[in-house]
């Protein structure tokens, strides 16, 4: 009897649907999603099946399944949605090129000339499987308009920028970094269709563009065909970055978005959960299955004081419920048990659940377009209209900052970041004599406050909120939005207040959770509002009236922090060290708090290398603080603090392993392992580069040189005989940086490692300096034989006149001495090599 209640309520639902979208002439509604003949969809065709009947989304729904003859014959999944049959073409009839996601625009492409229904529709919806629907979604109160679609943002898409655009659109300028949920007129739909298919094919095509300085895509395959093909017809989209969430995500204040897409791995307290950890799954035909349980409402409030983010924990929770939900239902229908009573499904079918998961109801803040608007310049071309945006990072005078400086900049400017970028450089007026590296980046010169001109106190750390004070009261900046960095640090693509949702008084920044004294008696001392501490650090996104009103508080606050000795300890600060060393981080925490300044923390900016990343995330800043391995292969920034790199031709890093040899069995070390490979790799090209401005000489000369090729300065590797002991303590400033770092993790045992370069990462280095040092120590033997041998001919022409038997004496001997000088000369030289190559194992 419950079966036949739920296929009953079903079937009305959408009955009702169908018919409210028939009523009004002009307004009909279809839904479309694409999906193939697998497990892996069909549980995500339920829980969007479900989502669509509980938000009563208006209009009729069309699964466009894509199967092989042979997996249509093993096929149990029909019955799942509303369907229309699509042919695969995962791979490619032409080509042969394997790429299952052209099946989505191949689908659209077909449903457009082979089904009745997109005769009888004016607005489409299209959705992703792995979406959840919260509520009704409806073009026109979208905001939709014919021309103007409405869709979701998708900033990392940066080939709209770049060259991509200018290669496979005749209209770069129109390119929309869209996705997600699209919200269109059907006459637009079958102007762009074919193109969306076209403009597919074409970049799957373009192989050397594939790259993640031209793509954004992490995983080069190629994407773009969509937003090519709006642009080719013209088509300008209404950016909403509002509608659609990522679970996992804390939503901007009093938007409730109507649109959940779990395409990433999200986790409230122990649990978590990834779609891709499902993949052969077949939970929709198991009875009585359903995913692990996640924790309940109750357990949520408890475990997360923070509304903001109890909001967003709330939201994963739901998701996965309503897929649960969805599943169990899907059993009824299907002629399963009922299973037997758990805590729950009791849960699922109270009435806290029912009420969690009603139909959200749009908001006008919902509704409300991004920023990135359409203006008429004079030349009567369209342009976007972005918040503009300036990127700075802290540095001192020193060739260890210079090669983190050069990997930064060449990474900008690949990146797609909008606006321009300045270093904060601080130097002592003695130092910025002597340097060298002036013209590596545009440069703002900030007076050194590493020995405090008070408190004599050295913390080199304090640069950092001091040269924003000294930028924000000295330089002219014509921006709205600051993106600050650290110098350690590649970016991978664009970081955007647009894309993270930074606003007037809400920054964004990445979590620090070491740093524990926000949670504790420091921030009871050190601001009015502990509540509000948040433990952030690495890249900020703020808007300049928060960063103005921030940027002193800041540098008091740190002042404070190094005079506040006693709560140094490690179990207050975090601080393996308990020196100090972090008081720059506290600053801002603390400022900001006193500011009631409150983040949203996002976790997909930033990852360390040697860290293995989540499943889908586009990370856009690589942190290289802390070392990290490829098999045998290492690299650690700060055993490269006294090597020149940048000033010495053509001097890099060791080259990474090859990603063809890394072991292919395990997923996420494979994708661990290439990122590392990619940082690396980065900051290499970023020296090549480098050097090839400076017009260093070529390479092949350097092996034969004259006068006006010289050979390069040898490089040489820092090692234990040559530091101080004491190096590890103040004032010496150039261990400041490194040393924070590795507290940062409580790294203790590593601290000393870091001041001595190993062998894999000097030996590039060393043959250098060994092939250098050998052809110097041969063309000083070379002229001592030749002297040598003039000599013996002088002496030999001597004896001649003297006497004829003294001469064939002198002759034998010199024959001697001469054959004993070559042999002791190629000893010597031997000799020397074997220790050089003694040196560099």
């Amino acid at each position: 009897m419950e079966r036949i209640l739920v296929l009953f309520v079903v079937g009305m639902v959408m009955s009702g649907g169908r018919a409210q979208a028939q009523n009004s002439e002009g307004r009909r509604i279809h839904t479309l999603f694409s999906v193939e003949c697998q497990n892996y969809f069909d549980w995500q065709t339920v829980g969007l099946m479900h989502s669509y009947r509980k938000a009563h989304q208006p209009g009729p729904i069309t699964r466009l399944l894509s199967c092989t003859e042979e997996e249509r014959k093993s096929y149990r999944g029909m019955q799942l949605a509303p369907t229309l049959e699509v042919p695969s073409v995962s791979r490619h009839p032409k080509t042969g090129d394997w790429y299952p996601a052209i099946n989505k625009a191949a689908g659209i492409v077909h449903w457009l000339k082979h089904s009745k229904d997109a005769e009888n529709v004016d607005w489409v919806v299209i959705l992703d499987a792995d979406m959840i629907i919260r509520g009704p979604i409806v073009p026109w109160e979208l905001g939709a308009e014919k021309g103007k679609p409405v869709a979701a943002y998708y900033g990392y898409l940066v080939g709209c920028d770049n060259v991509l655009a200018k290669l496979h659109t005749k209209h770069p300028e129109l390119c929309d970094k869209v996705g997600g949920l699209l919200a269109m007129h059907i006459d637009d739909l079958r102007a762009l269709a074919p193109l969306w298919l076209s403009k597919t094919e074409e970049v799957r095509e373009d192989r050397p563009h594939w790259a993640t300085n031209f793509t954004g895509d992490i995983y080069g395959t190629g994407w773009y065909g969509y937003s090519f093909g709006a642009s080719e017809v013209g088509l300008r989209h209404k950016m909403n970055d509002n509608l659609m969430i990522y679970p996992g995500c804390i939503p901007r204040e009093g938007i409730e978005p109507i649109l959940l897409h779990y395409g990433q791995q999200f986790s409230v307290g122990k649990w978590s959960f990834s779609k891709l950890d499902h993949h052969e799954d077949n939970i929709v035909y198991k009875c009585g299955h359903h995913f692990p349980e996640p924790p309940y409402p109750r357990e949520v409030k408890e475990m997360e004081a923070d509304l903001d983010k109890r909001r967003a924990l709330f939201i994963s929770i739901e998701c996965i419920n309503t897929l649960n939900e969805g599943l169990l239902l899907q059993h009824a229908a299907h002629g399963c048990l009922m299973p037997k009573w758990s805590k729950y499904l009791s849960f699922l079918r109270s009435k806290t659940f029912v009420e969690l998961t009603q139909p959200k109801i749009l908001i006008p803040r919902s509704r409300q377009i991004m920023e990135v608007n359409v203006q008429s310049e004079g030349d009567g071309e369209p342009a976007k209209s972005y918040p503009k945006i300036h990127t700075i990072f802290s540095t001192e005078c020193s060739t260890y900052y210079d090669w983190q400086t050069v990997g930064l900049v060449h990474s900008f400017h690949l990146s797609g970041q909008p606006g321009n970028i300045t270093r904060l450089l601080s130097c002592t007026e003695e130092d910025l004599k002597q340097y060298e590296g002036l013209d590596i980046a545009p440069t703002h010169y900030v007076p050194s406050m590493s020995r405090h001109p008070v408190t004599g106190d050295w913390y080199p750390a304090i640069h950092k909120p001091a040269g924003v004070v000294h930028w924000l009261d000295h330089a002219n900046i014509d921006a709205e939005y600051i993106v600050i960095l650290e110098a350690d640090m590649i970016m991978r693509g664009p970081i955007t207040p647009w894309e993270f949702n930074a606003a007037p008084s809400r920054p964004v920044s990445t979590p620090y959770e070491y740093l524990i004294g926000c949670d504790n008696e420091l921030a009871k001392i050190h601001t009015h509002n502990p509540d509000s501490c948040n433990k952030v650090g690495g890249v900020i996104i703020m808007h300049i009236s928060d960063l103005r009103r921030l940027a002193l508080l800041w540098l008091h606050k740190t002042e404070e922090l190094r005079a506040d000795r006693a709560h140094w300890s490690r179990n207050i600060t975090g601080d393996a060290y308990e020196s100090g060393w972090i008081s720059e981080m506290y600053g801002y925490s603390f400022g900001a708090a006193e500011l009631n300044l409150r983040h949203v923390i996002s976790n997909e900016i930033l990852i360390y290398p040697g860290y293995v990343p989540v499943p889908g995330v586009k990370y856009r800043v690589f942190h290289y603080g802390l070392e990290f391995r490829v098999g045998n292969w290492s690299f650690d920034k700060a055993r490269w603090r006294r090597v020149d790199l940048v000033n010495k031709c053509w001097a890099k890093f060791l080259d990474p392993p090859d990603p063809s040899t890394l072991d292919q069995s395990d997923e996420g070390a494979l994708q661990r392992d290439l990122l590392s490979i990619e940082c690396a790799n980065k900051l290499n090209e970023a020296l090549h580069i480098h050097h090839e401005r400076k017009k260093c000489p070529d390479l092949t000369s350097l092996s034969s040189p004259n006068p006006k090729t010289p050979v390069p300065p040898s490089l040489r590797s820092p090692n234990r005989e040559t530091l101080d002991p004491l190096s590890l303590q103040p004032p010496n400033r150039e261990t400041t940086s490194e040393i924070t770092t590795s507290r940062k993790l409580g790294k203790i045992d590593e601290a000393l490692r870091h001041y001595s370069m190993p062998e894999n990462e000097s030996q590039e280095l060393l043959l250098s300096s060994v092939t250098n040092q050998i052809f110097t120590s041969m063309r000083f033997w070379i002229i001592v034989i030749w002297a040598i041998a003039v000599f013996g001919f002088v002496t030999l022409i001597s004896a001649m006149l003297s006497s004829r038997k003294g001469q064939k004496r002198r002759g034998r001997s010199f024959k001697t001495n001469r054959r004993t000088t070559y042999s002791g000369l190629w000893d010597m030289n031997g000799h020397d090599q074997h220790c050089q190559n003694a040196e560099m194992s």
